[in-house]
């Protein structure tokens, strides 16, 4: 017995350090911007707390062989609890400015969306492994839709958008990589397309049309809806090239930048960093998806490869679409960058998936099988 805990406990130092240290420098890049915000130090003392539970959860998660994922019997039933989670929020779940997508408990919020994504990685990465013979039936793409939709629409009504938007590019991103037919996928898209053309010139009404035309482009309206992209882009423009220094931010500083702890961390970092700053956090982030992508094609079997490219997808959605956000290029839609923004449920979660990653590294050694 006391060889078996002895062996898990050298086990636990067995990591895979390329993807742990430029997350851990992510996290604490973050950390250091919220400390140089405020007074008394919230975001910056939860946020601790947040990271170091994480690594653990990441140290925890290194130690266990996730092989048992490859079971139906398994991503089944934990599939339809997700389900369960996000169906529940609409029951036992309070608004928060409108919008229904934590389950509180004290002071500790909880948002299964976060684990929603996760679990699609996992039954896409399952769904496809099995069926790579195959792969460019049509009935593949609208089966693993399926899966997808279920999640999207509940996270969709909830109304998040931005959680909405990841779950639809997870979708996308594994069906490409998948190995699916482009000519299928292709008029699945001319059908959406269709769709959405029959919406905008044949049912919405003009002030609908007026909304989304300001989602989309929140720049025309700064004093109202564009006001947060406004903000961001003044935010990271000031930063120039060196930025200003720690705790010198000045937009997020004199609340000039709302939401800087969450959605416009980037914008915040930007400002103190500068230019180069900022290349060397997207620097260490494109270190980490490339390495998860080179693991993800080492991998010896399928499944494995799958998982490790939809965490890979998880990851640089977030990232692009937040910077994205923060420079005024795409809709503001509330996504976190990931690792970095504050909040515990979606950091657990990115932690949990890098543990798994360092784990099937460790745990599946040998020649790829198909």
């Amino acid at each position: 017995m006391k060889d078996i805990w002895l062996k898990k406990f050298l086990d636990t130092f067995e990591v895979d350090w390329l993807i742990f240290f430029p997350a851990l420098l992510i996290s604490l890049s973050g950390l250091v911007t919220m400390d140089s915000f405020i007074g008394d130090n919230y975001f910056f003392f939860r946020q601790s707390i947040w990271i170091l539970v994480s690594v653990i959860v990441f140290l925890v998660a290194n130690m266990v062989d996730w092989r048992f994922l490859r079971r139906t019997s398994v991503l089944v039933p934990l599939f339809f609890i997700v389900l369960l989670l996000l169906g529940g929020l609409f029951f036992f779940a309070e608004a928060t400015r409108g919008v229904q997508s934590w389950f509180r408990l004290g002071s500790v919020a909880f948002q299964p969306s976060d684990l929603a994504k996760l679990t699609l990685i996992l039954i896409l990465a399952k769904y496809f492994s099995r069926r790579h013979v195959e792969i460019k039936n049509l009935r593949h793409i609208l089966v693993s839709g399926g899966y997808a939709f279920l999640l999207l629409v509940l996270v969709f009504l909830q109304p998040d958008f931005g959680g909405a938007v990841v779950i639809a590019g997870i979708w996308l991103g594994m069906v490409l990589v998948s190995g699916i037919s482009k000519k299928h996928l292709a008029l699945v898209a001319i059908v959406g397309l269709v769709a959405g053309a029959t919406l905008w010139f044949g049912i919405f009404a003009p002030y609908q049309k007026a909304r989304i035309m300001t989602f989309l482009n929140p720049m025309s309206d700064i004093h109202g809806a564009g006001y947060n992209s406004y903000q961001s882009t003044v935010a990271v423009g000031s930063g120039g090239v060196f930025g200003k220094g720690i705790g010198q931010g000045s937009q997020s500083k004199l609340q000039y930048l709302p939401e800087y702890e969450t959605d416009f961390i980037f914008a915040a970092f930007a400002e103190e960093w500068g230019f180069v700053g900022t290349v060397i956090l997207i620097s260490i982030t494109l270190f980490l998806i490339f390495r998860i992508i080179n693991n993800a094609i080492l991998a010896p079997t399928n499944f494995e490869t799958l998982f490790g490219l939809g965490v890979a997808i998880f990851f640089a959605i977030h990232v692009v679409v937040h910077a994205g956000m923060n420079l005024g290029l795409v809709p503001v839609t509330g996504i976190v960058y990931p690792l970095m923004s504050y909040g515990g449920s979606h950091l657990l979660i990115e932690w949990l998936a890098l543990g798994m990653l360092s784990s099937m590294r460790k745990n599946s050694q040998g020649p790829r099988l198909e």
